[in-house]
């Protein structure tokens, strides 16, 4: 019979599991620096947290205090990181986040330093220092066995060239998401904006196959659960929502609109 300390050994990254077994995953995105917001966000029932710090001011800091206040609650904190460096990665992992979104990844070498930058030697290059992340999670293998097979690796495809070699990308072993920027990949393609583009569609359909070639999940943006439904149809299991922010506001509004409520609109009225 196994020891209630070997049960708690095999502790698994949910997020890759429920993948693993072929299920759809939905993170909300954080921008604002707010542990209570985090806390509140990781028992709604999204399974990860995605803390922005590429497109948001939220601080290493306030970073840290936002994953300590999902302890213990469902949803596994992941960051996304301003560039893809060894070093980026280092800090948000050393302070608990079992995930990392690392930004224009276009090439199998950075695709390699992103799996690197993730691992434990001998696997990776990351640097010893778990001291944060430790505290954060707590198991009794040690922390350096844990990490290293529950931090997850998602690579951002938002450009051409990543496109053209996402073939040698995702052939790169330790990947475990392949997520579209949809957005940028349709300026980086020349229809900024157009993400329902048919050179957007066809590059999407490219990294898509090449998922499932290596069996790799595939994740991009949705706005609604019914764009969550037709990407799971799509082939796409790992979905970005909206931030807080535009959760916040699509709650108000359904509570405001049907009492004849509205908001300030810049674009139809004067700014003084």
């Amino acid at each position: 019979m196994a020891t209630e300390e070997q049960s708690v050994s095999r502790w698994e990254n949910p997020v890759r599991s429920t993948l693993r077994d072929g299920k759809p995953v939905i993170g909300l995105t954080l921008t604002v620096g707010c542990p209570e917001i985090a806390a509140q966000a990781a028992n709604m029932g999204f399974d990860f947290l995605w803390i922005e710090m590429e497109h948001s001011p939220i601080t290493l800091e306030t970073a840290r205090n936002m994953i300590l206040a999902t302890r213990g609650l469902k949803a596994v904190p992941f960051t996304r990181v301003p560039v893809n460096e060894l070093w980026t990665a280092k800090r948000v992992l050393d302070i608990g986040s079992l995930g990392v979104m690392f930004p224009i990844t276009s090439t199998p070498e950075l695709a390699r330093q992103a799996v690197a930058a993730c691992k434990y030697p001998p696997e990776g290059l990351r640097g010893s220092g778990p001291g944060l992340a430790s505290f954060r999670w707590q198991d009794p293998e040690g922390y350096h066995r844990f990490a290293n097979r529950n931090v997850m690796v998602i690579v951002i495809i938002e450009q051409g060239r990543a496109v053209e070699q996402i073939e040698e990308i995702a052939a790169i072993p330790g990947i475990d998401v392949l997520f579209i920027g949809t957005s940028d990949l349709s300026f980086s393609l020349g229809v900024g904006g157009q993400t329902d583009h048919p050179r957007v569609k066809e590059a999407v359909a490219r990294v898509l196959m090449a998922g499932r070639q290596h069996n790799i999940p595939v994740g991009r943006p949705v706005g609604s659960a019914e764009a969550v439904l037709q990407g799971i149809e799509e082939g796409f299991l790992f979905f970005q929502a909206p931030s807080e922010m535009v959760v916040l506001s699509s709650g108000a509004r359904s509570l405001l609109q049907p009492l004849g409520k509205t908001g300030f609109d810049p674009r139809t009225q004067p700014l003084y």
